[in-house]
């Protein structure tokens, strides 16, 4: 179930994982303006653990949705991981909306060096709830 994000707080979605990383996606929102307009800086982060005995160099990606439209790519990005190790949550990358009553998503998905893809992790936020 996605988790939800309020203000500048991080907030992460459920776990997925591929091989020896577990990851989760996270997403802030941070209030700003557009001009004149009131907007929220949404911002993709993940948290990623190497559950495995040697360090693992990471591949994560992040994609943003706005109120069920298309998905976008927000950010991509690498991390070495010592065995063990957890690091996050890393932003991953961000998008500007113009406030409206809408639900933004993310979703994030990482891989270890010559693994497949995890599956997505998700998280949510309205963006301009108080």
């Amino acid at each position: 179930m996605p988790a939800n994000a309020h203000a500048a707080a991080i907030a992460c979605g459920g776990g997925v994982s591929t091989g020896r990383v577990a990851v989760n996606g996270c997403i802030s929102a941070q209030r700003g303006t557009a001009g004149p307009f009131p907007s929220r800086e949404i911002t993709a982060h993940i948290k990623a653990r190497n559950t495995g005995t040697k360090a693992l160099n990471i591949s994560y990606e992040a994609f943003s949705r706005p109120d069920g439209g298309s998905w976008e790519k927000v950010g991509t990005g690498r991390a070495y991981v010592r065995a063990g190790e957890t690091i996050g949550p890393v932003e991953v990358g961000s998008t500007t909306r113009v406030c409206a009553p809408v639900k933004v998503e993310i979703r994030v998905h990482a891989r270890a060096d010559g693994a497949a893809w995890s599956g997505w992790s998700s998280a949510s936020t309205k963006q301009c709830q108080t």
